[in-house]
Formats: C-alpha cells, sequence, structure tokens
C-alpha cells in the first residue's frame, strides 16, 4: 500500500472529502476548520507606531488543529495549501506557513488553487503549483487592519455616547447610511397627482383592444387633477376613434449573463426568498462537494465568490454540444462574451455548474431542498446565459380621437429561444417576458368605445430597499467586494441598525441614532465616494501596483483627527427602548424589547435590581381560534416558523400555517393561510376540503 507522504491542506472537512476522491492514496487532506491565525479580539492588535504592524495570534481553539498538522508536515514530502482562491484563502494559506513553522523558501511548499473542484481541475492544478502570492495576502492585510481600526477605534465612542454594545466598521458603516439615507428621501418624498386615461374599444369584428392616451396634437399630455381628466373624457365621447397607422415589427430579448456573486444573491433573495447568508452557505457546499448518487463526493459548481462573467472555453463547448443534443440546434447560438462590469475582478469565472450534464433533475434526489433550488437556479442561468435570443413578434397600433393620440402595442413570441430553459425564473423575479397580445386592425377602421377609464395616480417615493436591490446599490456603488455583501447586512441587522418587514430595510431608531453620530464626526470616510476609492485601491494592492502600507498611512492621521474631535464635540444621546404591554411577574413593571446575541428578547427595565429576562416573539396580529389569546410568531430549533398561542401550555393551539382567527363553515376547524403569491385560506380540518382564495398586498 502507498503511503500518504503528500500533504493538502484545506479550510473545510467538506472540500477535504471531495479531494480525497481526486487525489488518491499517495496524498493525505486536513482541515484547517477556517482561520488559525488572527487580530486578537482583547485588543487592537496593531502598532500604530510602529508603521501598522499587525500583532497576529493563534485563535483559540486552533491549538490542536495546529498540533496535529505540525505532526503532518514532518513526514510529508509536499506540501500543498489548497485554500480557497481569493485574498482570504491567501492570506489562510500565509497564516499557516507560519503557524506551521514553515520556512517561506522550503521547497516542499506549494500554492494550489482550483476554480472548480473536478477531477481535471484539482490534477492540473497540482501540476501548476504556485508560491503564495504576497500581493493577495498584503490586499487581506490592509482590509483586515483598516477594518480592525475603524471598528475598534470608534465603537469605544459609541459605547461612551450611546450606550455599550454596538458597533461602527468602514463598510457597514456605510451600509447602514444608504438605508439611513433611503428612509429620509422617503420621509421628505412630496406625492404629485396625476391621472391616465385608457379606453376599452372593440374592432370592427368584436375583438377588444386597450388604448392609453399618450397626448394631443403630437405632444405628450400631463393631466393634473380629476377636473382635468373629466374634462378631457367629455372631449373624448365626442369623436370617433379611428385607426391612423399600424406597424408590424419584431424584437429580441437577450438573455442575461451567467450568475456572479451580486447576481446570485440577487436571484437568490427575489425567486428563492433566500437571505444573502443564506445563498452563500448553501452555495459553498454545492462549491465545496455533495455526495452524488453513483458519484460519490463532487463538487456541483465552480467558485462562488467572483464579480466575472467569464466562461472557460472548455466549459462553453460542453455546454453548446448539450444543448445541441438536449434541445435542437436551432437552440444553439453564437459564442457569448459578455461585457465585465467596470471595476470587477477577472481573477475568476462566473459561477457555473461543474458539468452542465449534471441536469438539476438527475441530482435532485441527492442535494437537500435548499442546495436543490439553488443547484437548479445556477444551471439554468448558465445554460440560458449560451443560448439563443428570444424573438418577439410586435404590433404597434396609433389612434386618433379628435386632436387625441391613443396608442396600443403588444406582442408574441415567435421564437422563445433561451426562454426554454429560463422562462419560469424570469417571471420568477418579476420581469415581463410576454406583453398582452392585441387584435390586428387596418388603417383608417373606426373602434367602437366601450368604456373610458380615467384613474388617479400619484408620483412614488423611492423604494425600499429590498436584500436584492440593497445587494445591487453596495455593488454598483463599489461598497464592499462580492464576499461581503451577506456579512455586511447581516452586521447591521444583528445589530438592531435595520430590521427587515415584509421583505423590505427599515433603518431602527438605534440606526438612525448611530448613522447621524457617524454621519456628522467622520462625513468624509463614511460615505459611499471614501469607500469605492477604498475599495480600488485595495484592488491595486492585489495586482501589485500599490504598496499596502501606504494605505494606512495615508488613512489614519485624519482620522485620529476626526476621532479625537468626536470625543469632545460629540454629546451623549439616549436610545429609548421599545416598552411593551408585557408585565415582568417579578417586579410589575412594563418589559422592554432588547436585542441580544440569538435576536430579540424582553428584559426588566429595572436591571441590575431586577434581572428578569424571558423570549421574545412578534404578534401575528391574529386571535387564537381556541380560546381567543393572541397568536405568536415562533421558530423550531430548526429555525422553522410556526405559529403558537400565548395561553400556551392551557392552550394548546399551534400552526404550522398562519391561522386567520376564523373557523370553517363547514367543520369548525381553524382556517389557515396557505401559499406563496397565490395565497389561499384552507381548513386544518383532518379531510376537510374547504378552501377560498385571499387578495395579497403588493409588499406581503
Amino acid at each position: 500500500m502507498a503511503s500518504e507522504n503528500n500533504l493538502v491542506i484545506v479550510e473545510s472537512p467538506a472540500k477535504a472529502k471531495t479531494l480525497k476522491k481526486f487525489l488518491g492514496k499517495t496524498y493525505k487532506i486536513e482541515a484547517t476548520m477556517g482561520h488559525v491565525r488572527d487580530l486578537p479580539k482583547s485588543e487592537l492588535g496593531i502598532d500604530v507606531e510602529n508603521d501598522f504592524e499587525p500583532k497576529y495570534i493563534t485563535i483559540r481553539g486552533k491549538g490542536e488543529v495546529l498540533a496535529k498538522l505540525r505532526r503532518e508536515v514532518k513526514s510529508a514530502k509536499q506540501i500543498y495549501l489548497a485554500t480557497d482562491p481569493d485574498r482570504e484563502g491567501e492570506a489562510i494559506s500565509w497564516h499557516l506557513l507560519y503557524a506551521l513553522k514553515l520556512d517561506e523558501d522550503d521547497k516542499r511548499v506549494h500554492r494550489v488553487t482550483f476554480n472548480e473542484i473536478t477531477k481535471t481541475a484539482v490534477k492540473k492544478s497540482v501540476k501548476e503549483a504556485r508560491q503564495i502570492d504576497m500581493d493577495l495576502v498584503n490586499a487581506q492585510q490592509a482590509r483586515r487592519i483598516l477594518d480592525r481600526i475603524v471598528g475598534y477605534k470608534i465603537s469605544p465612542l459609541l459605547w461612551a455616547k450611546v450606550k455599550k454594545g454596538l458597533s461602527a466598521g468602514r463598510v457597514q458603516s456605510v451600509a447602514l447610511k444608504l438605508i439611513c439615507d433611503r428612509q429620509t428621501e422617503i420621509d421628505e418624498f412630496i406625492p404629485n397627482e396625476y391621472w391616465s386615461i385608457q379606453a376599452d374599444l372593440k374592432t370592427p369584428e368584436g375583438k377588444k383592444l386597450k388604448a392609453k392616451l399618450t397626448g394631443k396634437n403630437g405632444k405628450s399630455i400631463e393631466i393634473k387633477n380629476k377636473e382635468e381628466a373629466d374634462a378631457i373624457s367629455a372631449d373624448l365621447n365626442k369623436n370617433d376613434y379611428v385607426v391612423k397607422d399600424v406597424k408590424k415589427g419584431s424584437r429580441v430579448r437577450n438573455p442575461v449573463p451567467p450568475f456572479t456573486t451580486s447576481t446570485m444573491q440577487q436571484e437568490a433573495s427575489k425567486q428563492l426568498n433566500f437571505s444573502s447568508q443564506k445563498t452563500m452557505s448553501v452555495a459553498q457546499q454545492l462549491y465545496e462537494g455533495v455526495n452524488i448518487k453513483g458519484e460519490g463526493t463532487v463538487g456541483l459548481v465552480t467558485y462562488i465568490r467572483t464579480d466575472s462573467v467569464r466562461v472557460a472555453d472548455e466549459a462553453y463547448i460542453q455546454t453548446r454540444d448539450f444543448i445541441r443534443d438536449e434541445y435542437g440546434e436551432q437552440y444553439v447560438g453564437e459564442r457569448r462574451e459578455y461585457k465585465v462590469r467596470a471595476g470587477a475582478q477577472d481573477a475568476h469565472e462566473a459561477i457555473r455548474p461543474s458539468s452542465v450534464l449534471r441536469k438539476p433533475s438527475l441530482v435532485k434526489d441527492s442535494l437537500t431542498n435548499d442546495q436543490f433550488k439553488l443547484y437548479k437556479l445556477i444551471w439554468g442561468r448558465f445554460v440560458a446565459s449560451q443560448m439563443p435570443n428570444a424573438v418577439y413578434d410586435t404590433l404597434s397600433i396609433k389612434i386618433a380621437n379628435g386632436d387625441y393620440n391613443f396608442s396600443a402595442s403588444g406582442s408574441r413570441i415567435k421564437f422563445d429561444g433561451y426562454l426554454l430553459v429560463y422562462k419560469k425564473n424570469a417571471e420568477k423575479a418579476g420581469e415581463k417576458v410576454v406583453e398582452e397580445e392585441i387584435p390586428e386592425c387596418s388603417e383608417g377602421s373606426v373602434l367602437k368605445p366601450v368604456k373610458l377609464i380615467p384613474e388617479q395616480h400619484f408620483t412614488q417615493p423611492p423604494a425600499r430597499y429590498t436584500e436584492a436591490l440593497f445587494i445591487k446599490t453596495l455593488e454598483e456603488n463599489g461598497v464592499g467586494r462580492p464576499s461581503t455583501y451577506a456579512p455586511t447586512i447581516g452586521i447591521i441587522t444583528a445589530r438592531n441598525y435595520v430590521t427587515k418587514e415584509n421583505k423590505l430595510f427599515y433603518p431602527t431608531e438605534l440606526g438612525i441614532v448611530v448613522n447621524e453620530i457617524l454621519k456628522n464626526n467622520f462625513g468624509d470616510i463614511v460615505n459611499v465616494d471614501f469607500t469605492a476609492e477604498m475599495e480600488r485601491q485595495l484592488d491595486e494592492v492585489e495586482e501589485g501596483k500599490h504598496e499596502w502600507k501606504q494605505i494606512l498611512r495615508d488613512f489614519y492621521p485624519h482620522f485620529k483627527e476626526l476621532l479625537d474631535a468626536a470625543m469632545i464635540n460629540q454629546s451623549d444621546v439616549t436610545v429609548k427602548e421599545e416598552e411593551t404591554d408585557e408585565i415582568c411577574e417579578v417586579c410589575g413593571r412594563n418589559m422592554v424589547i432588547k436585542f441580544g446575541r440569538y435576536g430579540k428578547f424582553l428584559a426588566c427595565p429595572g436591571f441590575p435590581e431586577c434581572r428578569n429576562t424571558k423570549p421574545y416573539y412578534e404578534d401575528a396580529k391574529v386571535k387564537c381560534p381556541k380560546c381567543g389569546g393572541r397568536v405568536l410568531i415562533k421558530k423550531s430549533k430548526k429555525g422553522r416558523i410556526f405559529y403558537g398561542c400565548e395561553n400556551n401550555p392551557d392552550c394548546d393551539f399551534i400552526s404550522w400555517n398562519k391561522p386567520t382567527g376564523g373557523l370553517c363553515p363547514e367543520c369548525g376547524s381553524p382556517l389557515v393561510e396557505k401559499g406563496g403569491k397565490n395565497k389561499k385560506i384552507v381548513c386544518s380540518g383532518s379531510g376537510c376540503e374547504y378552501k377560498k382564495d385571499v387578495e395579497v398586498s403588493e409588499e406581503s
């Protein structure tokens, strides 16, 4: 039996298991379980007086892991550091050198990276092993130290002026500012009234046609109020609707590029209702390897932290042949080269399946529900990106009523192209894939009026951020990098700076207070432009164009001045905690909502005299169908939401679906809501089939 004289070190056991399958018996694979060295938590850990020299220490709990690795290193013939192919992964490998007491010039030590964990990619990477890229390491060090300085220096200011436990951060504070600025725009928005007019018409053949008023005498028209709308409606009733122009044409709809980290998070949020953190967690599982029936452990997707839309030649060729075999020659388009966003890093490919031959249906039984949903999304997006355009036949009709101009337009799909694979996904994401078809008319024909519909509208304030829109905004403004979007959102939510209601972000009172302090004292640092410029400089460090410590030398003096001034000039601020109707059974005070490591909880405001606390549950705003008490929203140990009565255990009402508070008219069992956009009210009683539709608001 061959001895294991080659040591491969990765971050996770899942990746280790996948690599073991490809590398064979002469390779031993060990996992570090993440970082092994970092800055200490108990202090700044940066010697600002000694050119910002970091003081790295071994992370608590990693002693046994490192001891085992040091034993393996001694007997290893070759050592391969196979951490992730990005700044963070490069830094982990560099820290391993020091933690394992290896010499940088040790000929046994090699750095290997792979964009996908497949047999071909892994073996090729081992053959093309390189040294550690210090430009990548230094870019990570610069980011880590910048973030540490901002966080560890501003947070004590917030503790002193507001309350303990708060935090600030170079990127998180800009993210908070974006949400607070949007709230200000919404609060200050003044809606303006305007009206539209639609005419429901019939062709001479009796077919229905809807036309919109577009102007008067060839110029656009603005209807400001009901009086103007009524006056125009009266004019329209005096004349015939005559078809003046009919145009037939065609248009194409282009497929979207394959996923980047940002677009994957956005689409998973819109289509799957995944948080960015959940998306990245599930995607990491797909990248590191999943046990597929008949194959063993394989990495299903390429590296998941990327802002490139590039596709490797081999992947394109495989996909082209797959499309031809699966869907036919007409669905094979010319190779698409998608435009890379300005400032994007092109080190890795777009996110794609490691083999397009693994159709989602073929691996479904080997995946968890979440893994399957995300893999199907990634697979469909990638295959569609290499298919031809969808082609539409279009029809546009211009209609005159006296001096007034109306128009009607519609389309129908002539050739579905990429929509053959991605139509349902596009519709789930809210895209209008097919317009309403309209009947054909001939020029000069007179249309019969059926109904005139004047409608009042008001201009709308800027939309609140959904998670998808917020990630898109961060990316467009150059705030953070693909790997930072999910943790940034997680931090500002966990700190209770923002809250999410009906999938929309709202700043809390605490968040607004913290934002004001940061904006007033560090306005030229905690802003979008400064943060984007800092990201650009960090990218230049990665490219070897910028000395990493020079970023810190340029940043710190001005930051220190602002910090010292803030400690003197910023007055104390009190944030009132939200009081509830829940009475403390120990001392009788109204309990308040506090935020801890695991989210909200109820606490007595009499602390430290009274230390009573209890779990906090959101009110489902519906009465218990059994006893009339409040129904509370709770979570199981696995994080699944369920509904239970506040009077538990005296009342045993419990439901996985939201109760309506009503009882079934047929059997008397509690009625509950089921479904997503097309919600229905159904009976929870066993064997009862009663159900009815329910209207769903825009934001629910």
